[in-house]
Order: C-alpha cells, then sequence, then structure tokens
C-alpha cells in the first residue's frame, strides 16, 4: 500500500511543473485526495484537495488560479498542474488519500501519504 509522488524539480520564477501521484495498494476514488506542501521548520500545509463524492475541489488563497488538481481514476492517479510558479512556492510536497469522502485541507483528516517531491522555484 503506497502512494508515489513525482514531477518535483527545479523551475524559474513563472514556470509550471506538473505533479503526479501514483497509488498502489488502495483505491483513491470515493475519498478525498490532497496536495500538501512542508518547508523545512515548518507546518505541512494543504495546498489543495479533491473530494471524492463530488470532485469538488480547493485550493490555498496563495495557489488560487495557478494550481489545478486532478484526477484520473481509472489509472488511480492524481495530479497537482502548477503554473506561473513562486519563489513561495519551494517545498517538498507530498499527496494523500483522506479517510473521508468529502474534500479536506485538514492533514489529520488524511491517513496515506506519500513520500514527497521537492519542488524549487528559482527567482
Amino acid at each position: 500500500v503506497q502512494l508515489q509522488a513525482s514531477g518535483g524539480g527545479s523551475a524559474q520564477t513563472g514556470g509550471s511543473l506538473r505533479l503526479s501521484c501514483a497509488a498502489s495498494g488502495l483505491r483513491l476514488d470515493q475519498y478525498s485526495i490532497g496536495w500538501f506542501r512542508q518547508v523545512s521548520g515548518k507546518e505541512r500545509e494543504g495546498v489543495s484537495c479533491m473530494s471524492g463524492s463530488d470532485d469538488g475541489t480547493h485550493y490555498l488563497e496563495s495557489v488560487k488560479g495557478r494550481f489545478t488538481v486532478s484526477r484520473d481514476n481509472a489509472k488511480n492517479m492524481v495530479y497537482l498542474q502548477m503554473n506561473s510558479l513562486k519563489p513561495e512556492d519551494t517545498a517538498v510536497y507530498y499527496c494523500a488519500r483522506a479517510r473521508l469522502p468529502w474534500a479536506t485541507a485538514d492533514k489529520h483528516d488524511y491517513e496515506y501519504w506519500g513520500q514527497g517531491t521537492l519542488v524549487t522555484v528559482s527567482s
């Protein structure tokens, strides 16, 4: 049972990256899935989440209009398209699956976590 995040790397300000998260041994459909990020010394924060019941989405205010979360239930994968990247987006990004169907940004609602992928945005 695992989530495998990939797609991180380096980008310049204004650039784009697409993160992917592949699930094995667990289903992603019907559950909230989320992307979180963490900077060393700071709390892990919710970036985006998507409901498993109606595909409703929520975003951290600072990424609204720039990031887009999506899922492909047939492939059991989730994605985070990140555009117009800023240096403050630099962090380790984690994908996660909640134990709930509705979208939630509370990290305590998530029971399965990927290993994290580093995103570095330079100015």
